[in-house]
């Protein structure tokens, strides 16, 4: 399986990856929207071998099949998804 990554200019360190190449219909239009321009960074082949820096291909490849794509978010806003902080303790 073959993914097709994309930076986003608007947000920081945030990338998603395609099953298929400039195939931005499968993204939800709010996504598109806070996500801005994409530019293409990379082709890579994800093979069960194959070890990403920040994401578990597993979970890529499943997203891919499931949805066409998989959404790369910074490391501060993947710790703080579903994380629900209160201030008075």
């Amino acid at each position: 399986m073959y993914a097709y990554v994309y930076k986003s200019l608007r947000k920081a360190d945030t990338y998603v990856y395609l099953a298929r190449r400039d195939d931005f219909g499968c993204l939800p239009e709010s996504l598109r929207a806070r996500l801005g321009a994409l530019a293409f960074v990379l082709e890579v082949a994800l093979t069960p071998e194959r070890r990403l820096a920040r994401e578990d291909p597993a979970v890529v490849r499943a997203n891919l099949a499931a949805r066409g794509f998989h959404l790369q978010l910074p490391p501060a806003e993947t710790a703080r998804v579903g994380t629900d902080v209160r201030a008075d303790g």
